[in-house]
C-alpha cells in the first residue's frame, strides 16, 4: 500500500511540474514571444527525469506536448497544425526529452546505488562498531579475569612464572620474587635458566618436548644460595598446536631434601652400628661362651675317659656341649662371618650358601667370577646381607625349591641377582616394596638403605612364579684390613 502511494505521488508531482511549466510559459509569452514554447518544459522534464522516474517523466512529456500543441501552436486552442514544420519541433522536443529521461534514469540509478552503498557502509560501520564494542567489553572482562587470576597467583606460596617461546620470562609472580630474590621488573625479558643457573636431571630438549613434566631442579638464588625445587611444567599451545611458552610452578623442597639426606645418613649410621654390634656379639659368643663350652667339653671328656657309672652320662653331656659349641659358632658366623673380613665376599657367600642349602633343603646355585677379588668392605657387607635376606625370604615366604645367585662386575659396579622359583609377590605388595615402604618388608628396607647409602640401586621383579632381586652397588678401592682387628675364629670358621 505504501508503494502505491509513492507511485501516485511521483506521477502527480511530474504532472504538476508539467502543468506549472506550461502555465509559466504562458505567463512569459509576452516576453518570450510565440517562438520555441518549450523553454520552461525542459525544467519540468529534467525535474521529472531526475526525481520522479521514467513513467512520471513520460507523463510530463505527454502533458507538455499536448499543452504546447493546444496553447502555443497555431491555430490555437486546437490540435490541428497549420505549419507542418511544427511537427519537427514537437519531435525534437520528444527526442530531447527522451535523452533527458535516459540521463535522468542513469543519474537516478547512480544515486540509488550510491545510497545503497552508503546504507551498506553505514550498516557495516555499525556492525563493526558493535563488534568492536563487544570485543572491547570481552577484552575488558578477560583483562579483569587475568588481573584477578594474577592477583590469586601472587597469593600462592609457590614460585610461578611463564617462559615465552623466545625463552624469556613473560610473567613472574610474587612467590617467585620471595623464593629467588629477583623482582618482576628484574626478571622480565631474561632467560630463567641463565637467571637461576638451572641444573636439569635430563636434557632440556626432552622436557620441552613433553606437554607436562614433573621433577626436581637445582636453582641458585640471588644471594648465591643453591636450593632444590619440585618443578611442574606445562606446555602452552595455541589452537593450531604451536608452542606459545611454558608455565613453570616451583616448590622449595630444600629443607625436605636435607631432612631426607639426614635420615639416610642416620639410617646408614644405624646399619653401621648394627654391623658393629653383630661383630661384637659374634666375638663375645666365640671368645667367651665358646671358650667356656670348649673348657666344659674337655672336662667332660676327662670324666668320660675314667671308668664308672657316670661315664655314660658324662659322654652324653659331652655330645650336648659339642652341639652347643657348634650352634654357638654357627650363630656367631651368621651374625658376622669372619670370612667376610678375611677372605672377602666370595668365600663368605659360598660358606653361607652351603650352610643354608644344608639346613633348608633348598637347592642353591652360586655363580661367581673365577677371578673375583676384594670389592671393598662396605660393598661386600651390603652384598652379603642382600644374599642373607633374599635366601631368608625364599625359605620363609616363597616356598621354592631352587635359587640361582649370580654376581658379575661391570666396570666400576657390581650386579648381584637372586632368582627363585617360588610364589611370586602380589602386585600391591610389590609396588609398595618398590616404593620403599618399610612396613611391608623390614629386611628389604634394610637392604635398600645399605644400597642407597652406597649410591646403589635395588630392584625387585616378580610374577605369578618366581621373584628376582637385583642389587647394583658402585665399587671403590677396598680398605686395607688391620690384622689386629680381625676375629681369630680358628679352624672352626668353616663349621656351618
Amino acid at each position: 500500500m505504501t508503494r502505491i502511494k509513492q507511485e501516485v505521488a511521483r506521477y502527480t508531482l511530474a504532472a504538476g511540474a508539467a502543468v506549472v511549466a506550461l502555465y509559466l510559459r504562458k505567463l512569459l509569452n509576452p516576453l518570450l514571444g510565440a517562438q520555441n514554447p518549450y523553454h520552461t518544459l525542459w525544467l519540468a522534464i529534467a525535474f521529472s527525469a531526475w526525481y520522479c522516474g521514467v513513467g512520471p517523466s513520460v507523463l510530463a512529456v505527454a502533458i507538455g506536448v499536448a499543452g504546447v500543441w493546444y496553447w502555443f501552436l497555431p491555430p490555437y486552442h486546437t490540435f490541428a497544425l497549420k505549419d507542418q514544420t511544427e511537427v519537427f519541433g514537437i519531435l525534437g522536443f520528444v527526442i530531447s526529452s527522451a535523452l533527458l529521461m535516459a540521463l535522468g534514469r542513469s543519474t537516478r540509478r547512480l544515486i540509488r546505488e550510491r545510497e545503497l552503498a552508503e546504507e551498506r557502509l553505514k550498516k557495516s560501520q555499525q556492525e563493526l562498531e558493535d563488534r568492536i564494542r563487544e570485543r572491547t567489553i570481552s577484552l575488558e572482562q578477560k583483562t579483569a579475569e587475568v588481573v584477578e587470576k594474577a592477583a590469586l597467583l601472587d597469593l600462592a606460596s609457590d614460585a610461578i612464572f611463564v617462559r615465552a617461546a623466545d625463552a624469556t620470562i613473560s610473567y613472574w609472580n610474587q612467590g617467585a620474587e620471595r623464593l629467588y630474590g629477583w623482582s618482576a621488573s628484574e626478571a622480565m625479558g631474561r632467560s630463567p635458566h641463565e637467571l637461576l643457573g638451572t641444573e636439569f636431571p635430563i636434557p632440556l630438549e626432552e622436557i620441552e618436548a613433553k606437554d607436562t613434566w614433573e621433577g626436581e631442579l637445582r636453582h641458585t638464588q640471588r644471594d648465591g644460595t643453591q636450593i632444590t625445587v619440585e618443578s611442574r611444567w606445562t606446555t602452552v599451545r595455541d589452537k593450531d598446536g604451536k608452542v606459545l611458552g611454558w608455565l613453570e610452578i616451583n616448590t622449595d623442597i630444600t629443607a625436605r631434601k636435607r631432612a631426607e639426606e639426614a635420615a639416610k645418613r642416620l639410617s646408614g649410621r644405624i646399619l653401621t652400628l648394627q654391623d658393629e654390634e653383630r661383630r661384637r656379639i659374634a666375638r663375645e659368643l666365640h671368645d667367651s661362651l665358646g671358650q667356656y663350652l670348649a673348657a666344659l667339653k674337655m672336662n667332660l671328656d676327662l670324666v668320660t675317659a675314667s671308668n664308672g657309672a657316670q661315664a655314660a652320662r658324662a659322654s652324653e653331656c659331652s655330645e650336648i656341649v659339642d652341639k652347643c659349641l657348634t650352634e654357638t659358632r654357627t650363630i656367631s658366623h651368621l651374625l658376622h662371618p669372619p670370612l667376610l673380613e678375611e677372605a672377602g665376599f666370595a668365600s663368605a657367600a659360598r660358606w653361607y650358601v652351603d650352610g643354608f642349602a644344608r639346613r633348608s633343603g633348598i637347592e642353591v646355585s652360586l655363580d661367581l667370577p673365577p677371578d673375583l677379588g676384594r670389592l671393598g668392605e662396605d660393598a661386600e657387607i651390603a652384598l652379603f646381607r642382600a644374599v642373607q635376606e633374599a635366601l631368608t625370604n625364599v625359605h620363609r615366604h616363597a616356598g621354592g625349591s631352587t635359587v640361582d645367585i649370580s654376581l658379575r662386575v661391570e666396570g666400576q659396579r657390581a650386579l648381584l641377582e637372586v632368582k627363585d622359583d617360588g610364589r611370586g609377590i602380589p602386585q600391591e605388595r610389590l609396588q609398595r616394596l618398590n616404593e620403599g615402604d618399610s612396613a611391608v618388608g623390614v629386611g628389604i628396607a634394610g637392604i635398600r638403605e645399605r644400597v642407597r647409602e652406597l649410591n646403589g640401586l635395588l630392584e625387585i621383579q616378580s610374577g605369578p612364579i618366581g621373584t628376582k632381586i637385583t642389587v647394583t652397588v658402585p665399587l671403590v678401592e677396598p680398605k686395607s684390613n688391620d690384622p689386629a682387628s680381625k676375629d681369630e675364629f680358628g679352624p672352626e670358621a668353616s663349621v656351618a
